[in-house]
Order: structure tokens, then sequence, then C-alpha cells
């Protein structure tokens, strides 16, 4: 207010510079002037009181345990999920608050990294299994066995693809415009994927066949023996345990000498019923879809071609798989797979 005043020696600063010098705003300093003309000296010396007491918190820790509680359950019928905006009509329906936000609910449940609009497909491993945590256990116990190329660990897992062809060409993509592509398609039936990876040299072979029979099955076997491991003396071999994978279809398949003499050099492992997670071929099944099957492919020739060219980059860069779960790990957070003794 000082400087504000002329005074006898000299015209007083204008406000912008007293703002400056004071590190305030220029409102603050106009606001002070005006208390100071309307109410007095004393009144511009001291804080102004609150009109307002402190906004009572209406959302303690029981209003944000019983809104979990909502989110985690089923949504009402009729609906497929929880939304933020139901979450907060329901509340005020059952009385947890007279009324609610729906930003309030989506601060609560980002807070606790709540998320009942999403779910995720899982194989849910039976409890107090023994037959699961055995099998688990053993390939486990194979996952964690030192390198040996005389012994390789090689995981295999199937899948499938279809073949979708374009309608009308697409649109190439252009500065400010994605790629576009018509809705509509054209099916020309299924190619049927064959992944073998071996984690710790960080090697896999993707084929891609019309079928997967038993036929098919044992001809990637026997070409997995003698052309990808012809020095090895057995192979430990990770696999489900789907009806094809069996030393049954190796006789199906050849005669009794060629299958009994390919049977000798495999070890076969089996993931258990709803523990295919435990097979790491899956994960490399995971990278190939995300990273080269991830479109519309209309013919086998392509995809065969594709997916030798994706092959041949991954195997060059030795991309390995470094798996940390270990047996006891199992033991202490796979508690509830266990029997009870």
């Amino acid at each position: 207010m000082l400087l504000c005043d002329a005074g006898p020696d000299g015209p007083a600063w204008i406000v912008a510079n007293v703002a400056a010098a004071l590190g305030v705003t220029p409102r603050t300093i106009e606001h002070l002037k005006q208390r100071f003309v309307e109410e007095g000296l004393e009144a511009a010396l001291e804080r102004k009181p609150r009109e307002k007491p402190p906004r009572e918190v209406l959302f303690d820790g029981a209003f944000e345990a019983r809104l979990i509680a909502l989110a985690c359950s089923d949504a009402p019928e009729g609906y497929d999920r929880w939304t933020v905006r139901l979450l907060a009509d329901k509340a005020v329906e059952l009385k947890f608050a007279s009324s609610v936000s729906h930003m309030t609910v989506q601060r609560i449940l980002k807070k606790n990294e709540l998320k009942p609009h999403l779910s995720k497909y899982w194989k849910i491993p039976p409890q107090g299994s023994a037959a699961f945590v055995a099998a688990m256990e053993d390939i486990l116990e194979v996952y964690h066995l030192p390198y040996d190329p005389d012994y390789p660990v090689v995981c295999m897992d199937e899948s499938s693809k279809q073949l979708i062809g374009e309608v009308h060409t697409p649109i190439p993509c252009k500065p400010g415009q994605p790629k576009r592509m018509d809705d509509e398609y054209v099916r020309h039936g299924v190619a049927e994927i064959f992944m073998e990876v071996e984690p710790l040299a960080g090697r896999r072979h993707v084929a891609i066949t019309e079928r997967r029979t038993r036929k098919d099955w044992a001809q990637q076997i026997k070409q997995m023996l003698d052309e990808r491991y012809p020095d090895a003396i057995q192979v430990r071999l990770v696999m489900d345990n789907l009806n094809t994978h069996n030393i049954a279809s190796l006789y199906e398949t050849f005669e009794p000498k060629e299958a009994r003499r390919l049977a000798q050099r495999l070890d076969i492992h089996y993931t258990p019923k709803h523990g295919s997670w435990l097979n790491m071929a899956e994960i490399e099944l995971s990278v190939l879809k995300e990273q080269c099957l991830n479109r519309r492919i209309a013919e086998m020739a392509t995809m065969q071609a594709e997916v030798a060219a994706w092959e041949s980059h991954r195997n060059s860069s030795t991309k390995k798989i470094n798996w940390q779960f270990t047996t006891a790990d199992a033991r202490i957070r796979l508690t509830r797979l266990y029997p009870k003794i």
C-alpha cells in the first residue's frame, strides 16, 4: 500500500510494478486496495476469514469398501458388465450415499486398480488336485534343468488361423489418414499351426499345414528329431495331452521299427489339464500372432512364406524365454491347488 501511495516524493508505482516487486498478481494488489478503502487498515492487514466451513468428507473408507464389493459382484440383470454410471446409480439406490457422481466412482476404482468393465479368459486350474500339481511340478523341474544339447528341452503347441481374403483392395495410409480396409471379407478355410520352441537356445520352428491329425503330428515329430535335432540323444518334449499327442500316433503313421526308433528319442512331459500356461510354446504362439498373423492372409502359401520370414528373423536374433517360476514358488503362491493332507 505504501508503494501504491503517491506521497510527497513523487508519483506512486503502477500496480503491475508493485505486483512484480512483491511476487503476487496485479489482481491481488487491486483486492487489497479495495479492502483498505472499504473496510480500513485493520481489515487490509488481516487475512479475510473463510466464509464457508471446510467441506465435509462424504465418501469415507466404509463407502469405498461397499462400492468395491459392489463392483466385484455380478452386474444387474439385463447388463453385461458394470459401468461407472451404473455403479453410481446403484450406490444411491442401495443408500451408500444420498448422491454420488460417476467421476467419484471412477476415482475410487482407479485408486484401487479395479476394472470391472474388463474380463480375461484364463485356464482356471482345479483346486486340491494331486494330478494337476504332479504334472505341474514335473514341468517346472524340467524347465530348470541346465542347458544340455544332448537332451534339449523343446515345447510344442498347436493353434489355427483363418485364411481371409479381401473383397476390395485396401486404401494405403497417408499423413493424417490411417490405412482403410473394407468390412467385407471372404473366408478361404483354416490353416493349422505347429509351434516348436527351444527356450534356452532361442530357437523355434513353425509349420503351417492344412490339418492337424495324428499323422500330421507324427510327421512333425519325425522332422523335429531327424532334421532339427539329429544329434540329440533324446528330446525332452513339453506339450499338452491332446489325443493326437502320444506314441500311438507314431505307430499309426510309420512302420513299427521306425515308430519305435522315434519313440525312444522322446522324453515326453505333459502339461496338466487347465494348465496350458505352463507350456512356453504358448508364449511364442502369442508373439507370432501379434507380430505376423494379426492381419488378413488369404492363401496358405502366403502364410507359409510370411511365417518363414518371421521365424528366420526371430531365430537370427536368438530370442530366448527366461522362465522364472519355480516349484518353490508354486508351493507358496499356488498352495490352494495342492491337496490338503
